[in-house]
């Protein structure tokens, strides 16, 4: 089992983080204020004090003091669920920051998993979650997209030059994921895409819908 970590200081709008079903994420959010400590989904319930669950999923909260003097908010949600996808607010005192949770399948009998369905507004950013069986791990991967899996064109690889215009590509062989960051959205940008592993045989992949709204 493995634990996905983000350290959240509040210097963007919002953050990303991915995680796997089953599996746990640990978010740490840095201040320089005090009050009571709060992970909150967003118009929903929140976990105050030091535990509790949110539709299910174990939360706990830890509060320390970094060298700096500032306050650290660790938060950990374990036994991921794929309804855990949301909005999140990590709260101390009068102060939030904003975390997005996207919680992916495990990697199926075809190698490959990620999301099913995304949203994101018009000029924002999304990062994809495509996790892929061990066995794939020295394998080419890349993002493509297109109604079929047959006609799909790839945007970005992982042998190429790692970002294409406002679309980017990595890949984590410790965790095996590989994400794809798509940046200044747009409706156009709307459709099918594709997580994708290039192998010797038939290449695998997972395909998910992206929405981009204007509302």
């Amino acid at each position: 089992r493995q634990s996905y970590t983000v350290n959240v200081v509040k210097t963007r709008l919002y953050f990303e983080v991915t995680g796997v079903e089953g599996e746990s994420v640990t978010v740490r959010c840095y201040y320089s204020n005090s009050g009571d400590m709060k992970w909150c989904r967003m118009g929903g319930d929140c976990v105050s004090g030091y535990s509790g669950t949110l539709h299910g999923t174990s939360v706990t909260l830890t509060r320390t003091s970094d060298a700096n003097n500032r306050t650290v908010l660790t938060v950990t949600m374990s036994g991921l669920k794929m309804e855990n996808t949301d909005w999140y607010w990590c709260r101390v005192g009068e102060i939030e920051m904003p975390i997005h949770i996207t919680v992916s399948t495990q990697a199926g009998a075809y190698g490959v998993s990620t999301v099913s369905k995304v949203s994101v507004k018009t000029g924002n950013y999304i990062t994809i979650p495509c996790r892929y069986d061990q066995r794939y791990i020295q394998y080419v991967k890349y993002w493509c997209q297109g109604d079929y899996w047959n006609s799909c064109s790839a945007l970005v690889r992982t042998d190429q030059p790692k970002i294409s215009g406002t679309v980017s590509i990595s890949d984590d062989v410790t965790r095996r994921i590989f994400s794809v960051n798509m940046t200044d959205l747009q409706p156009e940008d709307s459709g099918y895409y594709w997580c994708a592993v290039e192998t010797a045989g038939q290449d695998q992949n997972a395909y998910l819908h992206l929405s981009v709204t204007t509302g």
